[in-house]
């Protein structure tokens, strides 16, 4: 049952984007009256999607959290962005609330879309319910989405609801649990009314087969269904909280965002089949006072804050808690949060999410608390495939670059940056190109950081094909101690992927042994950048012969012998280009396959295989190799054939020789003058 001892219960929107979960929040917001006009996410006047980034691509970038209190119940929302570039955000947040609103369009037709987030919420045990938006916009027959959605759902889909219509259009839905009608009104409560005498036949099967559907799990309830009874109200509604919260069933609801339409209905939902923060809490094996923080955030006024929800009674500012490894940790400024705005609150109470002010030595996924504490929910986030390579405009800025990019990793679980420094690049990486660009943004705005993207460096090698013996002689006299080094090296090539060799052979000591390593040291110089302008690999060389003078051979010396024999031994040794080839596997929606198998092959890319992708509904999953030069804007191409549903993973397999106009055109690139 839920929770009734005054606990905060949250709530996490979640679904595809462009659904309109961040509208849906905002209509939750003015029919509990905590709004007194309801925003909207094109006017750019809702509670959530407040940041400029949001503001400026008019879709939710990050997290949102609301608040409000609906006939004496708490509720805190967690407004999830449902682009796949920045659904990581909000990915851990999910796992802390006690349920999940799937928000998911009408149509039949899209409601694949919505596969995703019911999965990931499985794997969470997050109990959920789906609430069909822009019902008012319908085309196809609520029965027809319900059986698109259902193979997308390990649990059965509960219809609460039978739409009315007046012609073409959804005028209001009769309630099956409560058997009465609501018909809607624009911007008021529906009306409620006696069920219509032309849906009296079809209400009483379908709420029938609601009530089956709770009887598998209800055996009292299933006996009266088989004498005939009709089952008390207090029992249904028991068994739509237990189905709920349990994930044995997934309710589901209809309604519009932006006129209003069913919300109340479903604040009521909420209200009475809701589980509780106590649910949530033995779900994540948590016990006693703890929280857990799911995100951090720099940028505001606060400075970094900590976002948490809190289980097993009230936290207070100047708490002392620590984490799972014992260090001691002090509960800082404690504040509510509502869109942009920051209150500031004497205490958090349970089941409450609030963001923290200088709670220091913690991150997002760490637990804190007064005793033993559970291991953190194992979250999965979508895969960071892209890259590129960022440079500051002015050269004054490097160091706040730093900074920067630190704060916004911290705050950004599917972001990442390093430093390349064989070929002198930053590299920023995210799940896409959008995420980047908006990244991008973000160090400009928040940290006043202007920087240039390209896409970075391929990873390109040479090797050579054949044997070479060659001499490398160093000679300098400049007054005093002159220098010397002469050194004979046979270099020859080596398998694929055998790497570096070094040995050396020298009889009668015309080397000394004090200079071998010296001799090592200047051929991997050479190898830096070899004849047509890239790292050499998969050589061996032997050191043969030589020759050393007494007085004037120093290391200095014979590291430059070496460096002169082995790059005079690789231009003449037939060298060659490799490129990088990486394994690709690309998860996609059935319907797109097809033109993901040509996406691939015109990029020159060799596929491996293609499977059905396990426990998922009419998915499929493609095995592929393709070269890293082709790899640049996959993801978007991916995402644009599959209405923003397809991703991939890919790792490196094997370096390949390239050759012919492709190879002259890379090399002659590389060689020309800067």
């Amino acid at each position: 049952m839920p929770d009734r001892s005054g606990a905060t219960r949250a709530v996490a929107l979640v679904g595809p984007g462009g659904a309109g979960k961040t509208s849906l929040a905002e209509a939750l917001l003015f029919a509990s009256g905590t709004i007194d006009r309801q925003g909207s996410v094109d006017a750019k006047t809702s509670v959530g999607d407040s940041s400029p980034e949001a503001r400026a691509r008019g879709g939710s970038t990050e997290l949102n959290l609301m608040r409000f209190d609906y006939l004496g119940d708490s509720f805190v929302i967690a407004d999830c962005p449902g682009s796949i570039g920045f659904s990581a955000d909000g990915a851990r947040g999910v796992a802390a609330c006690d349920l999940a609103i799937v928000v998911v369009d009408p149509e039949p037709e899209r409601a694949h879309l919505a596969e995703p987030a019911l999965r990931k919420l499985e794997a969470l045990g997050v109990p959920h319910l789906i609430f069909v938006n822009k019902i008012d916009q319908a085309r196809g027959s609520i029965q027809a989405l319900l059986e698109a959605l259902q193979p997308m759902s390990a649990s059965p889909l509960i219809a609460r609801q039978i739409p009315i219509r007046d012609g073409e259009k959804i005028s209001g839905f009769v309630d099956l649990a409560l058997e009465r009608a609501f018909h809607y009104r624009p911007g008021k409560p529906s009306e409620q009314a006696a069920i219509p005498d032309d849906l009296k036949e079809r209400e009483k099967s379908a709420r029938f087969h609601m009530l089956e559907q709770l009887a598998d799990h209800d055996d009292a309830l299933m006996e009266a269904l088989l004498m005939d009874e009709e089952p008390d109200p207090k029992t249904v509604y028991a068994d739509l909280a237990n189905e709920t919260g349990r994930g044995l069933g997934v309710p589901l609801l209809f309604g519009s965002a932006l006129k209003g339409f069913g919300v109340r209905r479903l604040l009521k939902a909420l209200r009475h089949e809701a589980p509780g923060p106590e649910a949530t809490a033995e779900r994540l094996l948590a016990e006693g006072q703890c929280a857990f923080i799911f995100k951090t955030s720099h940028g505001g006024a606060m400075g970094r804050l900590a976002l948490a929800r809190i289980f097993g009674g009230s936290l207070k500012e100047g708490a002392e808690l620590a984490t799972a490894s014992g260090e001691p940790v002090r509960i800082g400024t404690i504040f509510q949060v509502q869109g942009e705005k920051m209150v500031k609150a004497a205490e958090g109470r349970t089941g409450d999410i609030v963001a923290i002010a200088k709670l220091e030595g913690v991150a997002a996924g760490d637990w804190i608390g007064s005793g033993e504490l559970p291991p953190a929910p194992e979250v999965e986030l979508d895969t960071s495939n892209y890259a590129v390579a960022i440079a500051t405009k002015e050269r004054k800025d490097d160091v706040r670059l730093s900074t920067a990019l630190h704060k916004l990793v911290e705050e950004d679980p599917a972001l990442s940056w390093e430093q390349d420094e064989a070929v002198h690049e930053t590299r920023l990486k995210g799940v896409s190109d959008e995420h980047i660009r908006v990244t991008i943004d973000r160090l400009k705005s928040r940290y006043g950081v202007a920087v240039t993207s390209r896409p970075p460096q391929v990873g390109y090698r040479e090797s050579i094909r054949k044997s070479v013996t060659q001499r490398g002689r160093h000679k300098k006299q400049s007054g005093g101690h002159g220098q010397f080094g002469d050194v004979v090296i046979e270099v020859r090539p080596l398998p694929r992927g055998e790497g570096f060799q070094f040995s050396e052979k020298i009889s009668g000591g015309v080397v000394p042994k004090q200079w071998f390593p010296a001799v090592e040291a200047g051929i991997r110089d050479a190898m830096v950048k070899g004849p047509l302008g890239f790292p050499v690999v998969d050589v061996a060389v032997t050191l043969i012969d030589g020759s050393y003078h007494s007085v004037d051979s120093s290391e200095v010396a014979f590291r430059t012998a070496g460096r002169i024999a082995m790059s005079e031994a690789l231009a003449a040794a037939s060298p060659h280009l490799l490129e990088p080839v990486r394994r690709v596997t690309i998860l996609t929606p059935g319907t797109a396959s097809s033109k993901v198998t040509s996406a691939v092959a015109s990029r020159r890319g060799q596929m491996l295989g293609m499977e059905p992708r396990e426990g998922w509904s009419r998915w499929d999953r493609i095995e592929a190799l393709i070269p890293e030069a082709e790899m640049q804007g996959l993801d978007a191409e991916l995402r644009s054939l599959s209405q923003g549903l397809a991703s991939y993973e890919s790792e490196f397999d094997h370096l390949a020789e390239l050759n012919g106009h492709l190879a002259d055109k890379v090399v002659h690139k590389e060689l020309e003058p800067a």
